[in-house]
């Protein structure tokens, strides 16, 4: 079955152009990359004001040589809201919460559920409110349940819509709190952790496709750009349609994120990826010269 795939997390900037050309052979047309942890401390503000250009600039650029549009949600990360280095972000995050290919404010929520994750999880959904944006939670991987019962009710304080908000790495402890709450429900699929798509497979013949998102989170760990696809193919092998699949993977994410008002799902033309492997050309061709 050819199918349509948005990977609604992906963290492409750990990943290779290899990596691009086997998504698009697997379907993949459009992704959001959210803003996250890079596996190592960053020890100023001036780091992530690079990091977000990239994802507002480079990164569609790299991406469009392969026909995949790229989009990018940002926010100051549960676990980096711990270091005092890094609090001047929640100052620099609104000049790039107004930028074209910006859906969504992410990843926020909690790492380790401390005073200092409270105030940048609750301020971020301020902001996501004043931007009209949607939001993208991370739920923590320790203490899950607790994590997720706590996410829900900064998000009921809040005050934003629960249907502007995703609920993200979920798992069969956590899907029904999310469920009630009227919130969107995502699940990372992963080699080993999180969730694989056999243990997904269960979930939807339990819970329905209905809010259901699913994502591959790759990034600089050990994960998998192409869990979406076997994750379809999955629902196929256990009795789901055509349509239950493409409601899936390519109608809710584009339901949740159009939300935005930025989401730009048009067809790359050739000469778009020309463009932007003129780009990438020109910018070594730059360095090569400063060298």
């Amino acid at each position: 079955m050819a199918m349509r795939i948005f990977d609604p997390h992906i963290h492409m900037t750990s990943r290779t152009t290899d990596d691009y050309e086997a998504m698009r052979d697997a379907g993949v047309r459009a992704i959001v990359e959210p803003a996250f942890w890079l596996g190592q401390p960053r020890t100023s503000v001036g780091s992530f004001v690079d990091y977000f250009d990239g994802l507002v600039g480079w990164e569609p650029f790299r991406a469009g040589q392969f026909g995949i549009r790229h989009h990018c949600a940002l926010a100051l990360n549960p676990k980096e809201a711990n270091d005092p280095r890094c609090a001047g972000v929640l100052d620099v995050l609104p000049r790039y919460l107004a930028k074209d290919g910006v859906v969504a404010v992410g990843e926020v929520g909690y790492d380790s559920m401390t005073p200092e994750e409270d105030e940048a999880f609750a301020r971020q959904l301020r902001m996501a409110i004043e931007h009209d944006l949607p939001v993208l939670v991370h739920t923590p991987h320790r203490d899950k349940h607790a994590g997720t019962l706590r996410t829900l009710d900064v998000v009921r304080e809040s005050g934003i819509a629960p249907e502007r908000v995703i609920v993200d790495h979920l798992n069969e402890l956590t899907v029904r709190p999310v469920l009630e709450s009227g919130c969107w429900m995502a699940f990372s699929i992963y080699p080993d952790t999180k969730m694989d798509e056999v243990r997904m497979v269960r979930i939807l013949q339990e819970y329905g496709t209905e809010r259901m998102l699913v994502n591959s989170a790759a990034d600089w760990g050990r994960s998998d750009p192409l869990k979406t696809r076997a994750t379809g193919e999955a629902m196929l092998a256990a009795g789901f349609g055509e349509d239950d699949v493409d409601l899936v993977l390519w109608r809710n994410p584009v339901a949740f994120f159009a939300q935005s008002g930025r989401l730009d799902l048009s067809e790359q033309s050739e000469g778009d990826i020309d463009a932007a492997a003129t780009f990438e050309g020109n910018s070594i061709l730059r360095g090569a010269r400063a060298g």
